[in-house]
């Protein structure tokens, strides 16, 4: 049921995973850091079998075929651009946007700068990004989550931490709530010369420029109480930032790995909401 695309754009070629009826219900499903399309293999699937046509690509720095070497180029609107820029390649006026951890602020950004583009949103793990900004400011708990990202952004220090003895610290970070045949998929990804150093480039390209505003377009967001990464000030903070129609999905006892923790679950919100919308 799944296919292996690679989808053109001037930026290079993505590479994409696919199912579903060409002329299906067009939905972008897109990955965050430390993974891949594959973690979203069991949705896509899904969606396909449903009628819809989803497609989840390897993002900017994870497709080989788009993995430019300077910082500047993985900034959010070079994100943002490239998921117009498939979108366009596949020929979709509207779409459905899905995104979880930094393909869910890449989403976000997505919305706020292309709402004319986007049927609906959905959401895993990040927090609206004013938000999530607030949320440093105001609340410790919050701003001690976020200390890795000083860390990370450590121009090859990080890349080198993470790899060494067989990448014990990169997969330390999948809380072995992840399959570890995945996680084995992730480390050769990320093992390739240049890959893991693109990845955290995400970090490195700097906070965005300008300022996002709040959502127009009909927005699911879906946030775990055992996330390490986000807390509560911001997941509950994110209502504040969506003019349009809202839902709010707590999945309680669950870790930042929503896709592959709680596949079921996080299946039954995203058919809900498309359905709905």
């Amino acid at each position: 049921m799944i296919e292996q695309l690679s989808v053109p754009t001037p930026a290079g070629s993505f590479d994409a995973i696919a199912s579903g009826p060409r002329d299906g219900r067009p939905v972008l499903l897109l990955h965050g850091f430390p993974q891949a399309s594959v973690a979203w293999e069991d949705h896509v699937a899904l969606l396909g079998s449903t009628g819809h046509r989803a497609v989840a690509p390897d993002q900017r720095g994870y497709s080989p075929g788009v993995r430019p070497e300077r910082v500047a180029e993985y900034g959010i609107d070079q994100l943002v651009g490239d998921v117009v820029a498939m979108a366009d390649a596949l020929g979709w006026d509207r779409f459905d946007l899905v995104g979880h951890d930094w393909g869910g602020a890449v989403a976000w950004w997505t919305a706020d700068a292309h709402p004319e583009r986007l049927r609906s949103l959905l959401v895993v793990s990040t927090p609206h990004p004013a938000a999530l900004s607030e949320a440093l400011k105001t609340d410790e708990d919050q701003f001690l989550r976020s200390g890795y990202l000083t860390e990370w952004r450590q121009t090859r220090v990080t890349e080198r931490r993470m790899l060494e003895n067989d990448a014990e610290a990169l997969r330390r970070l999948f809380e072995w709530k992840v399959p570890p045949s995945r996680v084995d998929e992730y480390v050769r990804r990320l093992s390739e010369p240049g890959a893991l150093t693109a990845a955290l480039n995400w970090y490195r390209a700097g906070r965005p420029g300008g300022k996002i505003g709040a959502i127009e377009v009909p927005t699911a967001y879906v946030w775990s109480t055992e996330d390490v990464a986000f807390g509560s000030t911001a997941a509950l903070g994110t209502e504040r930032w969506v003019s349009g129609p809202y839902r709010f999905e707590m999945l309680q006892d669950v870790s930042h790995w929503v896709l592959e923790e709680a596949p079921e679950a996080l299946a039954t919100v995203l058919l809900e909401h498309l359905f709905a919308h």
